[in-house]
């Protein structure tokens, strides 16, 4: 599984989420077989897992504005993602 699935650190967030879409979608329909059901369903936590990777490093580097009392903008702080 580690072979099928180290292509993943590659994507990019919008490319994960799209395969993640397909493969959402492909169990919904209740076609594939069980095999290939158990596969779809492993890659698909690995681009889940890798997605919100992305977006826990996007928001780390979001910044807040800070105002001053007049509320004026003074600067940036790190933004409180917890």
């Amino acid at each position: 599984m580690a072979a099928a699935t180290s292509d993943i650190d590659k994507l990019s967030f919008e490319e994960a989420l799209a395969q993640l879409e397909k493969i959402v979608s492909q169990l919904e329909s209740g076609e594939a077989p069980l095999e290939r059901s158990i596969e779809l369903y492993e890659r698909g936590t690995a681009l889940k897992a890798h997605c919100e990777a992305r977006l826990k490093a996007a928001e780390a580097k979001v910044e807040k504005i800070t105002l001053s009392a007049g509320g004026e903008p003074v600067g940036t702080e790190p933004l409180d993602v917890e």
